[in-house]
């Protein structure tokens, strides 16, 4: 019997994390537009902007998601080489960290935003991006989900970050160049 053969294949565990996930997103979206955006930023440390300080925490987390999902790769044994889990989960960890002060910059500063399509493309990944690594925390730990489970979300979060990356991150520096 193989590893994957014994693993379950029903989806009803993943009901909680994937509703938590997508109440999670549904929040940070109902906030982000209910809430009267600031304008301003707060504590862009070492950076001489928001949005410089926005472009490099995500270009940051951008990197170490690259890290993920090479590692996660590795532990799935689809590299042929050993990379320690210890990379995955302190890469992970680290590129999250990097998302707060941007993700809070986004809600406090400006809301979310659907008057110009990138600006809208990137709140929604925003949201979705919180809310899909929600339910991958929430799945982590259970031992009932199927296999596909943390592949899928991992993936899926990824994909979210690919794209907050593209739409905001690459767009500076196409549109406006490489500032710190």
């Amino acid at each position: 019997m193989t590893a994957t053969s014994s693993r379950p294949t029903s989806i009803t565990p993943l009901l909680i994390p994937l509703l938590v996930g997508g109440l999670v997103a549904i929040a940070l979206g109902v906030f982000g537009r209910t809430h009267t955006p600031t304008g301003f930023a707060v504590g862009p440390a070492g950076f001489s902007a928001a949005l410089p300080m926005k472009v490099w925490l995500t270009t940051g987390a951008f990197v170490l998601a690259a890290v993920q999902v090479i590692s996660a790769m590795s532990m799935w044994g689809r590299l042929g080489v050993s990379i320690p889990p210890a990379v995955h989960r302190w890469s992970g960890r680290l590129a999250f960290l990097l998302t707060i002060p941007v993700a809070f910059h986004c809600l406090y500063a400006l809301g979310l935003q659907y008057d110009v399509p990138r600006v809208l493309a990137h709140s929604l990944l925003g949201c979705f991006f919180y809310g899909v690594f929600t339910a991958k925390m929430l799945a982590l730990p259970r031992r009932d989900t199927p296999g596909w489970t943390l592949p899928v979300i991992g993936g899926l979060a990824f994909t979210a970050l690919v794209g907050l990356w593209l739409t905001s991150s690459f767009w500076f520096f196409a549109t406006i160049g490489f500032k710190v």
